[in-house]
């Protein structure tokens, strides 16, 4: 009875694994016509179908607006003016009223109009610039999910060999079994093992192809499309080329625009004469006069000063708060790489000594079982193979964090910054 069950269980182990086997090899196949979809691929379907475009050509838009209306000079004004149209003893009758009809224009001094023209056009570039950091946040947000995506699909293999190991622990035990070499529970334990396993594959899988969709979603396409391995498996610790980055840009356009706010503010110091002619009609007689003026607002020399004190004050924040911005991004480079560093570091050494060293232990283990001998048991087979496939996902998730890594240092250092120009043409 014993000796069927066991010949029933190697059987069965067999048929799993051929059956399996086959399932592996089914799923790994990728439709021939799925394209292989890199990096610079996934950001350019962005930079052409992004629905955040038309939010900053609005800002743009609006933007622009407020140049035209700046360059707009004050309105002339055309009146009337009723005079002795009612009153007592000799100004009762309407006959001697008089009526004055004028037209008065203000003329701006101290370069107000050129001013406020500069001040609209500084906002148009701190927009911009801001637009700029917008679109740079969304890139280095796909890349992130296209790392993601790779990192998904790195864990496949992953699970599917330590599947294919644990189907070959469990022919090996079930041979042992057979062989009274190993109490036939571990057969059982063995089979548990591979089912685990089995739900590790199908989890990996469906959670690569949610990744692939969540990238995707970023174009509004589907996920049907190759992604590169090698790409996750390369690990570049190249010191990419510094220069100030957007956010430093943002605050530059910012300054500047301070800056046109201060000369702004500083004309509101000079005063606007303005003049006025008219004609005067006499109701006593019908005789017509004409009529001139002018005016010019009094103590003007400090009736702006506290906004010429607020828009400096402001100007020097910006600065200072540009100085700051440099030293933090520096600091955060220097970070990065330091911790980029790292990581290589510990792959290399995973490549060279760990992975080797677990594997050799997995295999010398395995050879004195299926020579038979008593030396090991079932569960230090089990718990070498544990440890290699914990070194090999240790592995994907230090490349994940790797390339997590250089997302940040790629939107630091501007490397996607050439796509914007493509992005701001579409408006």
């Amino acid at each position: 009875m014993f000796c069927f069950h066991r010949a029933r269980s190697g059987a069965r182990a067999v048929r799993r694994v051929m059956l399996c086997g086959g399932a592996l090899l089914a799923a790994a196949a990728q439709p021939a016509w799925a394209q292989t979809l890199n990096l610079d691929e996934a950001l350019s379907r962005v930079a052409t179908s992004d629905p955040a475009l038309a939010a900053n050509s609005a800002r743009l838009d609006a933007a622009d607006a407020a140049i035209l209306q700046a360059d707009v000079r004050p309105r002339d004004v055309l009146g009337a003016d009723f005079e002795d149209f009612a009153g007592t003893g000799p100004y009762s009758p309407l006959g001697r009223a008089q009526t004055t009809g004028w037209y008065e224009r203000t003329w701006e001094r101290g370069g107000k109009r050129e001013a406020r023209i500069g001040a609209a056009r500084a906002e148009v570039a701190v927009v911009g610039a801001q637009n700029r950091i917008r679109l740079l946040d969304r890139l280095a947000r796909v890349q992130a999910a296209w790392v993601e995506a790779l990192a998904a699909e790195a864990a496949i293999p992953v699970a599917e060999t330590r599947l294919a190991d644990l189907r070959q622990v469990e022919l090996d035990v079930v041979k042992r079994v057979a062989g009274a070499l190993d109490p036939w529970f571990t057969a059982e334990r063995a089979r548990t093992n591979v089912a685990q396993a089995e739900i590790a594959v199908e989890q990996a899988r469906e959670a690569a192809r949610i990744a692939r969709t969540s990238l995707a979603v970023w174009w509004g396409g589907s996920g049907d499309f190759k992604l590169d391995p090698a790409a996750f498996q390369a690990f570049d610790v190249t010191v990419p080329p510094r220069a100030d980055a957007a956010d430093v840009a943002v605050l530059t356009a910012e300054l500047a625009a301070a800056e046109a706010k201060v000369r702004l503010a500083e004309t509101g110091n000079i005063a606007d004469p303005s003049a006025r002619v008219g004609l005067r009609h006499f109701g006593d007689g019908n005789d017509l006069a004409v009529m001139v003026g002018g005016s010019i607002p009094l103590g003007s020399k400090g009736a702006n000063r506290g906004n010429v004190v607020r828009a400096q004050a402001d100007q020097r924040a910006i600065a200072a708060d540009m100085a700051v911005a440099r030293v933090e991004i520096e600091r955060e480079i220097d970070r990065i790489l330091a911790d980029r560093g790292l990581i290589a570091a510990e792959i290399k050494r995973i490549d060279a000594e760990v992975l080797p060293s677990a594997t050799r232990a997995v295999r010398l283990i395995r050879d004195g079982l299926v020579r038979g001998g008593t030396a090991f048991t079932f569960l230090e087979y089990s718990q070498a193979q544990t440890a290699l496939s914990d070194v090999r996902s240790r592995r994907v998730e230090l490349l994940r964090r790797f390339h997590l890594l250089g997302v940040r240092l790629d939107r630091l250092t501007g490397r996607h910054t050439p796509l914007l120009a493509q992005m701001e043409t579409i408006r």
